[in-house]
């Protein structure tokens, strides 16, 4: 009877079993990151490249026209610190940001409430108050703009019918900023009432009814059933609602220039009189840093203090 040969003692042994399997499975190559190279692409050269770079800006006498860009460390910095504008337009920024994130989402809240039920006239309302969300800022700007001025606008016009005095709103410095948080809510409230919508809808039935067999009114339904279980909705509504107010821009820009007296001029309106009319790229960049850092700051905040528990 033939004998198997037996394999050379030098000779490696194979691998077997689940090493084996898992050396394959390393080897091979997963062709799904072939269709997230792109997307990897764009965001390295479009959003990681451009912050790294500003970052470097930041730290040096960056000026256009001047080619020597000496190096400051953090003397940009330490001059923003010392800086008075910078702070007026940091309390502008805050201000317009506290007053038009509650208030978009109180209103946003209350009608989310109101039209939760879908017939065809909610259905109307919900599009008219979404209306303003998909309008473009800088168009809303012009038109508020006109709508407040104090010759032609329709707004002293109707309060002129009724007995009031015609006010600059935007030429006077107790006035403007009101009137660009009035207009940031009408802007912003439409997209807070959607995802509150859609948080309001979501709420149990069966918790509701329980609530209303144990004596609740609408208003203790409202704020120990309703209001925890939109707490995740909320907290989008914030977060992201506090962002967008951090980087007031375009409504400035169109309908106040900054003005009166820099009362109304924004982080980034100063950063773009910095870096783009006064050309000091690397004293705007400090400042686009500073208030990236603002925002991560703020933002860990409420998501700390909104966060949702499996125990609400």
């Amino acid at each position: 009877m033939a004998h198997l040969a037996e394999p050379a003692a030098d000779a490696p042994a194979r691998p077997r079993g689940p090493e084996r399997r898992g050396r394959s499975r390393r080897s091979r190559f997963n062709p799904a990151y072939l269709f997230v190279a792109p997307a990897f692409l764009l965001a390295a050269v479009f959003i990681v490249w451009p912050i790294v770079q500003s970052g470097w800006m930041s730290l040096h006498d960056w000026t256009i026209g001047d080619g020597s860009h000496k190096w400051l460390g953090f003397g940009n910095y330490t001059e923003l610190f010392h800086d008075s504008r910078f702070w007026n337009a940091l309390k502008v920024t805050l201000v317009y940001a506290v007053f038009v994130v509650v208030g978009q989402v109180a209103i946003g809240l209350a009608l989310a409430q109101w039209l939760r039920r879908t017939t065809w006239y909610t259905m109307l309302l919900r599009s008219a108050f979404f209306f303003p969300t998909i309008a473009s800022l800088a168009v809303s700007g012009i038109v508020w703009k006109f709508l407040l001025d104090p010759q032609v606008g329709l707004v002293d016009g109707w309060l002129g019918k009724l007995g009031f005095p015609t006010q600059a709103w935007l030429q006077d410095t107790h006035l403007a900023l009101p009137a660009l948080i009035v207009v940031g809510i009408w802007k912003n409230f439409g997209f807070s009432m959607i995802v509150l919508l859609a948080g309001v809808q979501g709420v149990s039935r069966e918790l509701l009814e329980a609530a209303t067999l144990d004596g609740a009114g609408a208003i203790a339904r409202f704020r120990h059933v309703t209001l925890p279980a939109l707490r995740p909705a909320i907290l989008f509504t914030v977060v992201i609602g506090t962002v967008n107010a951090l980087q007031l821009f375009d409504l400035t820009y169109v309908m106040t220039d900054g003005g009166p007296l820099f009362h109304t001029e924004s982080i980034v309106m100063y950063l773009y009189q910095r870096g783009f009319v006064d050309f000091r790229l690397g004293y705007a960049s400090a400042i686009a840093w500073v208030l990236f850092l603002i925002i991560i700051a703020v933002s860990v905040v409420q998501l700390r203090m909104l966060r949702y528990r499996d125990d609400d």
